[in-house]
């Protein structure tokens, strides 16, 4: 069985509450929209400028569990441990590439990928 690791997501720790002035009477109903709310790219990115977003177009990685439309965020500034899955330059394309230790052949990585993002619909 497949096992996954979970990251948990932080509540971001900005305060966006704006002062309640002194009132008299029931609170207002919208105080509720002064919760912040969670930047992905806070959760998400660590260093922004090193950070790419690429759509997969097609199921052909279906083996990496990426799927058309899945949205791949790639850290170009990390480097690439073992079983991280990588963006390599291949044949002069773009190939999808599970890291292995025992690796023989020589890889030109672009970019290693932190996070997919799936869509649900």
């Amino acid at each position: 069985m497949k096992t996954l690791q979970v990251n948990l997501i932080e509540k971001s720790k900005k305060n966006y509450r704006v002062s309640r002035p002194t009132q008299t009477g029931f609170s207002s109903p919208a105080t509720h929209y002064n919760e912040p709310r969670v930047d992905l790219n806070d959760v998400l990115i660590e260093n922004a400028s090193a950070t790419f977003y690429v759509r997969a177009v097609d199921d052909s990685f279906n083996a990496f569990d990426i799927y058309k439309n899945d949205v791949l965020i790639i850290d170009k500034s990390l480097t690439p441990k073992h079983n991280q899955l990588v963006i390599a330059i291949r044949d002069d394309a773009f190939k999808i590439i599970r890291i292995v230790a025992e690796a023989t052949t020589e890889l030109q990585i672009w970019g290693v990928i932190t996070y997919i993002i799936k869509s649900v619909k």
